[in-house]
């Protein structure tokens, strides 16, 4: 006998075919092929190749400055320094930190928001609305999409200077409030994810075109409005060269322009500012995890608006 028993299946259309069973009855795991080996492969690579900085940061964090040049990189020392780390990040320069973090805060949150209001409104509009120069605006568009942003900055602070707005915290917001890329992804996504019919029933009913907006169009969207939401803030959250060029006050800084701060200060001092490379590696790592809970908290809108997608 052999180890394993064949039976008789049918097929959907009819055909019988044999199904592999095992003497329990159950059904014989198919040998997995070469291709989808390779691509379990390449996701661990990809995951451990991901997860490794931030394994190396959050082990680091938890170090003194001693034990960062003793001790194996990817692996703790004996020594636990984590509390004492984020005391010392948070006391450093009388409290700078907490101020980076609030003003980080207050660019990334305002400039997400807005952008992510102008880039619903307008994508809404290219998506339903039939107006002259639609296509060309559209075009355009498109082609600041492929346009990076470090490309723009000088542009932008020249225009800034002439508002004299630099070194405020308008030339960090505004500039923030274009999306162009937000405006595309509510275009596309808003073609299919609202019926036309469904506008032309609500007009035919009355209702005026702010309330079909707001009502009808804007729960269809939001999905789309969370991913643009995400990106917007995770773009300004971690933005640099523009503060960097924006501002010179410190009390002004972000949290990116301040860590490199700390970073310059650190190269300067030589071995005496050795002593600062924890307090760089705990601003690092606090600086990651608002991100982490914004992403966690915006994961069930990506979730239902990629089963929307997959049904459509």
């Amino acid at each position: 006998m052999t180890d394993l028993a064949t039976a008789t299946g049918v097929r959907a259309g009819g055909a019988p075919h044999r199904v592999r069973s095992t003497p329990s009855g159950g059904r014989a795991r198919r040998p997995m092929s070469i291709g989808r080996i390779a691509l379990i492969l390449g996701l661990i690579v990809s995951i451990v190749y991901f997860f490794l900085p931030f394994w190396w940061l959050g082990v680091a964090s938890t170090k003194s400055t001693g034990d960062l040049y003793t001790s194996p990189s990817l692996w703790f020392a004996d020594g636990f320094a984590f509390f004492e780390n984020i005391a010392r990040t948070f006391a450093y320069q009388n409290g700078i930190f907490f101020t980076w973090i609030w003003n980080t805060i207050l660019y990334s949150v305002t400039s997400a928001v807005g952008a992510t209001v102008l880039a619903t409104m307008g994508g809404y509009a290219f998506a339903k609305y039939r107006f002259r120069g639609r296509k060309v605006s559209f075009a355009i568009l498109l082609g600041a999409v492929m346009i990076p942003n470090t490309v723009l900055v000088l542009p932008t602070y020249m225009i800034m200077s002439n508002l004299g707005l630099v070194n405020t915290i308008w030339a960090v917001i505004l500039p923030g409030l274009l999306n162009p890329l937000g405006v595309y992804l509510v275009r596309i996504y808003g073609q299919d994810a609202v019926p036309d019919e469904v506008l032309e029933s609500a007009r035919i009913d009355g209702a005026k075109e702010f309330r079909i907006f707001t009502q009808i169009a804007l729960p269809m969207l939001r999905p789309a409005i969370a991913t643009v939401l995400l990106f917007s803030l995770v773009n300004t959250w971690n933005n640099f060269f523009l503060p960097l060029v924006m501002i010179s006050d410190n009390r002004l800084y972000p949290l990116t322009v301040g860590l490199n701060n700390w970073r310059a200060l650190a190269t300067i001092d030589g071995s005496a500012g050795q002593d600062l490379y924890p307090l760089l590696i705990m601003g690092s790592l606090l600086a990651v995890v608002p991100l982490i809970i914004a992403f966690l908290a915006m994961q069930r809108q990506w979730q239902s608006g990629l089963a929307l997608g997959a049904v459509k």
